[in-house]
């Protein structure tokens, strides 16, 4: 039996982080406030374009604009945006998302009705977020903690990952009937269209804003997961991702960003497969990273190569914060790749 412990739409609230992105931000935001929140705060990230000029412009008595002193990334970002509405406001849930996503209109309705179905010992709940093409969205697909499911590694190392443990298109249809039916168990989600609950935070805290960019979000649905609490995807709930960051052979756009990719994947590998699997797993992890290079365009594969082992080391030397050096490093080695 569960015990219901929906919100009210008004009780959800919103985190968007964005930077250098107001093309993006102008076409997003809007989307987010029609979806109805009850707060939106958007966390600028020093954005030097007219961000700053256009979120003052606004006049949705629910929009609170943070301002970020330095660009402290999504993770940063994140951290901060949780942060206040805890301190400030408290909601049952809490949404967070990037400025090139955004919910279909009724998303935040039929997850109301979602959060009636769960049990009270739910953490997280992750939307189906697709491209802007209808096709579910590579980069967001929730999945399952392989170490945590023996039975899923060897799929996985023979099959990939959507076959191993990440939600086939499949599990994209939401069952008939009520809520329950359609809400499938996970490990792992991304950032668009995670929902966080009170409890969640309660026991998990805050998203690791040291971390930049990339893993923020795996790192705390194991964080969320090892604090006893659930996470659920629910099909029906629907966003959108416009991502032009990463290509589908999951190669980054500008490069640097693979340097943040293998450094916090460390860490990933560290928490999914505990201390004494920690070695075998991040093995797994540098023959994926090291394959993806050959999808790079051949004069970049050498800055790939390298800024993956600068990655790597500073993964295993447990070092967080943006790298100002790699961004720089990036646009020397690479030629073509000015900082972002």
């Amino acid at each position: 039996m569960t015990q219901d412990i929906s919100p009210a739409p008004s009780r959800i609230a919103a985190v968007l982080v964005t930077y250098n992105r107001l093309d993006r931000l102008r076409e997003t935001l809007p989307l987010l406030l029609d979806s109805g929140p009850a707060r939106v705060v958007v966390v600028d990230n020093a954005a030097t374009d007219g961000t700053a000029e256009f979120l003052a412009a606004q006049d949705d008595p629910r929009l609170k604009i943070l301002t970020m002193a330095e660009n402290c990334g999504g993770a940063g970002g994140f951290e901060a945006g949780m942060n206040w509405l805890i301190a400030e406001e408290e909601p049952d849930w809490i949404l967070l998302l990037d400025d090139d996503a955004w919910p279909e209109r009724e998303a935040l309705s039929i997850f109301a009705e979602t959060a009636s179905a769960l049990p009270p010992d739910t953490g997280a709940v992750a939307a189906a977020v697709f491209s802007p093409n209808g096709s579910p969205a590579e980069m967001n697909r929730p999945g399952h903690n392989p170490f945590w499911h023996p039975g899923m590694i060897w799929a996985t190392l023979t099959r990939g990952n959507r076959a191993g443990f990440k939600q086939p298109d499949k599990a994209y249809i939401p069952a008939p009937g009520p809520a329950a039916n359609r809400l499938v168990e996970i490990d792992t989600a991304s950032f668009v269209g995670f929902f966080v609950s009170r409890e969640g935070w309660r026991k998990a805290g805050l998203p690791e804003g040291g971390l930049f960019i990339y893993g923020d979000d795996i790192l705390y649905s194991l964080r969320l997961r090892r604090a006893g609490l659930r996470m659920f995807f629910d099909p029906a709930t629907r966003f959108v991702h416009d991502c032009g960051s990463m290509d589908q052979n999951f190669v980054y756009h500008p490069l640097w960003k693979i340097y943040y990719h293998c450094r916090n994947g460390v860490d990933i590998a560290r928490a999914s497969a505990g201390p004494l699997i920690f070695p075998l797993a991040l093995a797994w992890y540098v023959v994926i990273w090291a394959r993806r290079a050959r999808h790079a365009a051949p004069a970049q594969r050498p800055a790939y190569r390298r800024l993956m082992w600068i990655g790597i080391r500073d993964g295993l030397l447990r070092r967080r914060g943006r790298m100002d050096e790699v961004h720089r490093m990036a646009a020397v080695i690479s030629g073509t790749d000015r900082e972002r």
